[in-house]
């Protein structure tokens, strides 16, 4: 007998025993589908190129590189618990008993979010919703579904400090899944990018002072047509989609 918790973090399904003795938590790189095992999207794009912009601030940051990426990853999972929260209808305070409870940089991407939220006053449809394309043979969890004047759109939150083209056909990923586990095709599919240089309102486009609502230049299908091409890269180097449950006790003791 086993009880499931969700943790946020990994947004993940923990399998934990009725005594708490024991753990099962699941590789966060797959899905489960019908007895098969579909790897994340975001997986799969880890095979796309990183470009020579990439290589370029490897060389240069060198071994902090890896601390780096640990922490913009932490801060980016910050915020989008926060603006799940916010969605849910919790009240967020950045003070509590006059002590800070965030980073002032996580919480001012947030505040981007309340902002484009309040400004824009979309209809929620879904969020942090779990999607899967048996077509394509990968799934993943959307950060945002809803309606901005009467069109529906598919929404991934960023934090990072530049845009990607991984972002791109993930969007479009995003919007095939929800295709066909919803019957609705969507009319726009974009990037909430939290850190964009933007300053201020323009007519005409969906931007703010720090962030702006991004929209891939390609159409929809070009960009399947080339997550398809790394997806064949991906099946090329892991040719088993078999994930790695990590399984361990939750005490120790030495026998005397």
């Amino acid at each position: 007998m086993s009880k499931r918790n969700i943790k946020k973090s990994y947004n993940r399904i923990l399998e934990i025993s009725e005594d708490a003795k024991q753990i099962t938590l699941p590789d966060s790189r797959y899905y489960q589908r019908n007895g098969e095992y579909y790897p994340s999207i975001t997986y799969v794009l880890s095979c796309y190129p990183k470009g020579k912009h990439f290589q370029d601030w490897l060389k240069k940051v060198g071994y902090s590189a890896d601390w780096i990426v640990k922490k913009a990853s932490e801060e980016g999972t910050q915020v989008h618990e926060m603006c799940e929260d916010y969605l849910n209808g919790k009240e967020l305070n950045f003070l509590q008993n006059g002590i800070p409870m965030y980073h002032p940089d996580v919480w001012q991407m947030f505040l981007k979010f309340v902002d484009f939220w309040e400004t824009y006053n979309p209809t929620l449809i879904e969020t942090e919703v779990h999607i899967f394309s048996d077509e394509l043979k990968v799934a993943g969890t959307c950060d945002m579904v809803c309606e901005i004047d009467g069109e529906l759109w598919i929404i991934d939150f960023k934090t990072s400090n530049h845009l990607q083209t991984t972002y791109d056909l993930q969007t479009a990923v995003y919007g095939k899944c929800y295709e066909e586990c919803y019957g609705k095709t969507a009319d726009r599919y974009g990037i909430l990018w939290l850190k964009s240089s933007k300053r201020g309102p323009k007519d005409g486009v969906i931007q703010g002072k720090g962030w702006e609502l991004y929209e891939s230049k390609r159409t929809q299908n070009e960009n399947i047509d080339i997550f398809n091409t790394v997806k064949r890269l991906f099946d090329l180097e892991y040719p088993k989609h078999k994930p790695i449950f990590t399984e361990f006790k939750t005490t120790a003791k030495r026998k005397l």
